[in-house]
């Protein structure tokens, strides 16, 4: 990366000048300190360091320092000055042209790291109950969860996405015993759900089961006398349909891992057995309470009621150990921001069952405001709700999966569903949709005949369609040199993929690739506007015509692989 280059050169440069005697009193230097930036005024270069924090050491003034750093650095052609205890620098052609280089030289593994310490994750999201449809808020999980794995495994990490069926509790026989009323109802008996609020808790009376119900009677006659079969059936239904949604929402896991089947091996009950042979279960009011206060929670907490029943939490230490002991290195959750204070009881669990609780990383998020026509509209089972197959039949999957990745997982989102669906700038997914469509129009354009709309008459195309492959296939750093000085901001931005790829895997961040594609989008768009890359230079059409096939593959790939949202060729 540019800025490492930069960076690199200053502390070599600096140790140089230690060596040399030319810091004061400075002996020493340690590597890492000095931090490039982004200078405020763009004129003074591409990227800027701070050497004042070196003054303490060197007993000298920051602009001594900076003077004296530069008077061992090599130059080469880039460019670098000084301004009061700021060193800039400005790439110089060799770098730029290379950068480009580097895209056509390997145009699908632009941006991913090398040399990284690679690991074993499984990234599990969504984990939704088998109850009913998916809301808008698991339609995020969703989405950043795939762009999370999608970015991962661009890294270099292998990653394997799992969906946690919770379908070992209460809520399965609710949901039997809601399909029963509706079966009732299909069959033309007078009866409905409770009106009381407390009662109607122990049903879902959302109208999805209707259809459920009318499939059920297709095969069956009339109630069967255990409402299980209901419940059974019930949730086959629903994770059908919850997976293919996820289908088509382009969402892939590669496990649907039942709770229930974690109970029926035992692993549940191993779990709280090896606590207690440990020491950290005691009994109180008849539980069973375990010791996670002993390990950072704020209080110890019951896994086994005093009715004998199993707690949420007693289920999911078994899973997590699990999750362990298939042989994973890292384990990423994406969670609700109201399971905050569960985090920190799970990690107590992995440590005192053996384990090193930070494998886990939990990433708690916001869930999603659905704006329409101004208004927010609320959503819950237990009322008429607006459904995430609602919205991508509204907006489609390329906008909702944008729009859903597109803010800090820490924050709300507020979804526009009018702005989404406009065909505008303001829709940030037509707005990059379009720069790569318009991308992919110049390329077309620039071998494609011209045909006069007034006289018919044609001439011939600005370049043949084997110049152009001869460019993108033997491309050569010095064959973007023409354009060089107006497409600066554009090969930076270029180059900032590689940072964006890196800095958005290790944070587990999302949004940035979102914002960068946008950025690039936006750069893209002024250099169109600010340059005629058709023209009768060959020289500096050629040169153009690199970097729009540049921005094209950037865009491709950030879209396309990473996001999972369609890079049209056409708009």
């Amino acid at each position: 990366m540019i800025k490492d280059y930069f960076i690199n050169s200053i502390e070599n440069a600096l140790e140089n000048a230690v060596k040399n005697g030319k810091l004061g009193s400075m002996t020493e230097y340690e590597r890492g300190t000095l931090k490039p930036e982004r200078p405020k005024n763009a004129e003074f270069g591409d990227y800027a360091v701070n050497v004042s924090s070196l003054a303490r050491f060197a007993k000298i003034a920051p602009p001594q320092i900076a003077n004296a750093i530069l008077e061992c650095i090599n130059k080469e052609d880039n460019e670098y000055t000084v301004v009061g205890g700021f060193i800039n620098f400005k790439a110089g052609n060799k770098l730029l042209s290379d950068l480009v280089t580097e895209i056509f030289k390997n145009p699908k593994e632009f941006g991913k790291p090398e040399n990284v310490e690679t690991e074993k994750i499984i990234l599990e999201y969504i984990s939704a109950n088998p109850t009913g449809p998916f809301h808008i808020g698991h339609g995020r999980w969703a989405a950043m969860g795939s762009v999370l794995a999608n970015l991962l495994k661009f890294y270099g990490h292998e990653v394997y996405q799992e969906f946690y069926i919770n379908d070992a509790g209460s809520q399965i026989q609710k949901l039997g015993n809601s399909l029963a009323i509706r079966i009732r109802q299909e069959l033309g008996e007078d009866v409905d759900f409770p009106t009381d609020e407390e009662m109607r808790k122990n049903y879902y009376p959302g109208d999805y089961l209707i259809p459920v119900a009318k499939k059920y009677l297709e095969t069956h006659n009339g109630l069967p006398k255990d409402v299980k079969e209901l419940s059974d059936f019930a949730k086959k239904e629903m994770e059908d349909l919850q997976k293919a949604l996820l289908d088509n929402f382009r969402v892939t896991f590669d496990n649907f891992y039942s709770e229930l089947t974690l109970h029926n091996s035992g692993k549940v009950e191993e779990c709280v057995n090896k606590l207690k042979a440990s020491g950290k279960i005691y009994q109180k009011d008849g539980a069973d309470w375990f010791k996670s206060s002993d390990y950072g929670d704020d209080q110890d907490r019951v896994i086994k009621k005093a009715d004998g029943s199993n707690t949420y939490l007693t289920a999911d230490i078994a899973y997590h150990i699990d999750k362990l002991e298939r042989g994973f290195d890292r384990m990423i959750n994406i969670w609700g921001a109201d399971h905050h204070g569960y985090v920190a009881r799970v990690k107590a669990s992995i440590e005192a069952l053996g384990y090193n609780p930070d494998k886990l990383e939990v990433l708690l998020g916001q869930l999603v405001n659905l704006v329409i026509n101004g208004n927010e509209v609320r959503m819950g089972k237990r009322k008429n709700m607006v459904t995430l197959e609602d919205l991508i039949e509204e907006v489609g999957v390329d906008a909702t999966r944008f729009w859903m990745s597109m803010r800090n997982i820490d924050t709300t989102l507020d979804f526009d569903i009018e702005l989404a669906k406009t065909n505008s700038d303001e829709n940030p997914v037509f707005y990059v949709q379009y720069a790569h469509a318009r991308a992919c129009s110049i390329l077309r354009n620039a071998i494609n005949e011209k045909v006069n709309t007034e006289t018919g008459e044609k001439s011939p195309a600005p370049m043949t369609e084997d110049e152009l492959n001869d460019l993108i296939n033997g491309f050569k750093p010095e064959m973007v040199l023409p354009t060089i000085d107006t497409a600066r901001k554009l090969i930076l931005k270029l180059e900032e993929y590689k940072s964006v790829i890196k800095n958005s895997a290790e944070t587990r961040q999302v949004y940035t690739i979102c914002r960068y594609v946008q950025e690039l989008a936006a750069e893209f768009h002024s250099f169109y506007n600010a340059n005629r890359v058709i023209s009768d230079d060959k020289e500096m059409m050629k040169a153009r015509i690199a970097l729009v096939w540049s921005v094209k593959t950037v865009l491709h790939n950030a879209l396309e692989d990473i996001l999972a949202v369609t890079a049209p060729e056409r708009m």
